[in-house]
C-alpha cells in the first residue's frame, strides 16, 4: 500500500514539473515571438521578425571579429545596396554566421540521411559551411546589381523631367524636387530626395552631387554629377549641359543594347548544344533506331 501511495505521489510530482515545464517553455516562445513581430521588417511577417531578432541579438557577439577597414567596405557597399532593411556592418557579420551555422546543420541532416562515409561526411559539412559564411555576400551582391540596373533604367527619364524642369526657369534644387514628385518611385527617387534633404540642410549642390554619387557608386551618375559640378563652376547654363547629358546616356543606352544583343547568340549555344540539340536528335533519329533494331533482331 505504500510504495503505491509513494509511486502516486512521483507521478504527481512528475506531471506537475512536466505541466510547469511546459507553461514556462510556451511563455518563453510567446514573448520571443512577440519580440520577434517587433523587429519584422514591413512585410516580412513572423519568419522575419524571427531572423531579423536573431541577427540583432547575435551582432553584439560577433562585433570583435569587425575591423574598422572591413567596416567601412560594408558600409559602402550596405550604402550601395540601399541599407536593406536598416542593415549594419556588425549585422552583415552577424548574418554571416547564422547563414554557416545554418547550412552546417542542413549538411549534416544531408549527410545522414544519405548515409554518407565519415570523410565525405566531413568534406560535404566543410563546403556547406564555407557556402553559407559566403551566402550573404552573394545576397548583398545581387541587391546592389538589382538596384544599379533599377536606377539605370529609371535614370533617362528622370534626366528628361529634370532638363524640362531647369529650362522652364526652375532652379536645380527646384527642379530636383518636382523629379521627386512627379518620377516614378525607386531607388533614383529616393536618393534624389536624399540629396534635396542634404541640399535644404545647407550643403552645397556640389557636395550633394559628389554623396550621390558616391552613395551608388554608379558610371552613369559619376558622369552625370561630374558634368554638372563641372558646369557649376564654369558657370555654363544648366539646361545645355543636362540636354547633352540626357542624348549621351540615350545613346549609351542603344549601345549597351546593341552589345547585349550581340552576345545572346554566343550565350545561347551552351543551352542550344546540350539541352535542345539532344533532344532533336532524339525526336528525329529514335524512330529510326528503333526501326533498325527491330529489324536487324
Amino acid at each position: 500500500m505504500l510504495w503505491q501511495i509513494l509511486f502516486g505521489l512521483s507521478a504527481l510530482i512528475v506531471a506537475a514539473s512536466v505541466y510547469y515545464l511546459v507553461i514556462g517553455l510556451w511563455g518563453r516562445a510567446a514573448r520571443f515571438l512577440t519580440a520577434a513581430e517587433e523587429h519584422a521588417p514591413e512585410g516580412r511577417g513572423a519568419l522575419g521578425g524571427i531572423t531579423r531578432f536573431l541577427v540583432k541579438k547575435t551582432g553584439p557577439m560577433v562585433r570583435g571579429f569587425l575591423k574598422a577597414d572591413k567596416a567601412d567596405k560594408l558600409e559602402q557597399r550596405l550604402t550601395m545596396a540601399g541599407e536593406p532593411e536598416g542593415i549594419e556592418p556588425v549585422d552583415f557579420i552577424a548574418m554571416q554566421f547564422l547563414s554557416a551555422i545554418g547550412f552546417f546543420l542542413f549538411s549534416l541532416i544531408f549527410c545522414g540521411f544519405f548515409a554518407f562515409e565519415p570523410v565525405s561526411w566531413v568534406l560535404t559539412s566543410t563546403l556547406f559551411l564555407l557556402g553559407g559564411f559566403l551566402f550573404p555576400h552573394v545576397w548583398l551582391r545581387d541587391i546592389i546589381a538589382k538596384r544599379h540596373l533599377q536606377i539605370s533604367r529609371a535614370l533617362p527619364y528622370a534626366l528628361d523631367l529634370l532638363t524640362l524642369s531647369v529650362e522652364a526657369g526652375l532652379d536645380f534644387a527646384a527642379a530636383v524636387n518636382k523629379v521627386v514628385e512627379k518620377g516614378r518611385s525607386g531607388p533614383l527617387v529616393d536618393e534624389l530626395r536624399l540629396m534635396l534633404n542634404q541640399l535644404r540642410m545647407g550643403k552645397t549642390r556640389e557636395e550633394g552631387l559628389r554623396t550621390l554619387a558616391e552613395r551608388t557608386n554608379m558610371p552613369q551618375l559619376h558622369q552625370f554629377t561630374s558634368a554638372l559640378i563641372q558646369a557649376d563652376r564654369m558657370g555654363t547654363s544648366l539646361g545645355k549641359v543636362l540636354r547633352i547629358q540626357s542624348t549621351q546616356l540615350r545613346v549609351d543606352r542603344t549601345q549597351r543594347a546593341e552589345k547585349l544583343a550581340g552576345e545572346a547568340p554566343v550565350k545561347m549555344l551552351f543551352p542550344l548544344i546540350f539541352c535542345i540539340f539532344p533532344c532533336v536528335f532524339v525526336v528525329l533519329f529514335a524512330p529510326i533506331i528503333y526501326q533498325f533494331i527491330i529489324g536487324g533482331v
